[in-house]
């Protein structure tokens, strides 16, 4: 497995401890998650229905403001990885650093894949990828400069995963128009990452070979059910938007306060350079919090943002020690 936050299996046999005992900020997932209900037996049991999955649908197209075709799939990793697919082999541009999966995916599928530093750079490729706003440094992309990419690429993929929280970012609603493909992610902002929900939003025909490549029950009627209410539950939303907001200013002074830098972040997850990533992660693993490191990059550590006062009341102090 390439590498990702959430791998408390590293952390546990060196600093030891159950999985329960982790603060895991180590992802962009929020630790503050939709509160679950009861899912009815029937949602465990029976097959998804055709009614129950446009239900999902419906649902997922008042949250994210679109009356675009839409298929849900397992989580936004689901359809990167039938993303190879859904034309044929080219030259693939990723607007980078970014998330890694795109680029081993693609690679591995047989794609010609390059690394661009500005939208500019994506011109004339076949497929050009935008992780907006960005993982992990938090880049963010207007709407119109977006946009006025779409002619000089073959198919514009916008991955919006931490878009939920930073709504006016997206072309959802513009997601009707030919070779533009949204992916948006469930767990991310409703903090049910296990779930395994996802949706790519898109023109009738992306979505149509999206969907068949998927398969007839790409997502459990447990998902269904869940992500159904929560994508309606608009109050919810809004309150949560809120609340990150809050709770990033929160944390970059406390971060601030240990002298390290703010690269940058979403309303999910915070990038700082700390000197030594390293150093200051074995130092928060000691507390058992874990965080996200970078090869590529010695000095960025990224945190997600803790959950409850228990969880900052722990994370100051861990900070605080010398």
């Amino acid at each position: 497995m390439r590498e990702h936050g959430g791998n408390l299996d590293v952390a546990q046999p060196r600093f030891g401890g159950a999985a329960d005992d982790w603060i895991d900020l180590s992802t962009g997932i929020n630790r503050q998650p939709y509160p679950l209900l009861d899912v009815e037996p029937r949602q465990w049991s029976a097959l998804p229905s055709r009614s129950d999955i446009e239900s999902l649908h419906h649902a997922a197209r008042q949250a994210y403001a679109t009356d675009a075709p839409i298929v849900a799939i397992g989580g936004a990793q689901a359809a990167i990885q039938l993303l190879p697919r859904l034309a044929p082999r080219g030259r693939a541009r990723l607007l980078a650093p970014t998330y890694n999966e795109y680029a081993a995916v693609l690679s591995a599928a047989g794609w010609d894949v390059e690394e661009a530093s500005d939208l500019a750079a994506l011109a004339d490729a076949d497929l050009a990828v935008v992780v907006n706003p960005n993982n992990p440094d938090g880049r963010r992309h207007e709407r119109g400069e977006l946009l006025a990419l779409l002619p000089r690429v073959g198919r514009l993929v916008i991955d919006e995963s931490f878009a939920d929280a930073v709504p006016d970012l997206s072309l959802a609603a513009e997601a009707g128009r030919p070779h533009l493909l949204i992916l948006r992610s469930f767990g991310k902002f409703y903090g049910l990452a296990g779930v395994r929900l996802g949706f790519a939003i898109g023109s009738e025909r992306d979505i149509a070979g999206l969907a068949a490549m998927a398969g007839p029950w790409p997502v459990s009627g447990a998902a269904i059910a869940i992500g159904r209410r929560a994508l309606l539950d608009r109050d919810w939303a809004r309150a949560t938007v809120a609340r990150l907001a809050d709770d990033c200013v929160r944390l970059d002074t406390a971060a601030r306060s240990r002298g390290w830098t703010l690269v940058g972040g979403t309303p999910l997850f915070r990038l700082y350079d700390v000197g030594d990533a390293l150093a200051a992660q074995e130092k928060l693993a000691r507390g058992q919090i874990w965080s996200r490191v970078f090869q590529q990059q010695p000095g960025w550590l990224r945190l997600g943002l803790p959950g409850n006062e228990a969880e900052w009341s722990r994370l100051s102090a861990v900070l605080a020690r010398g």
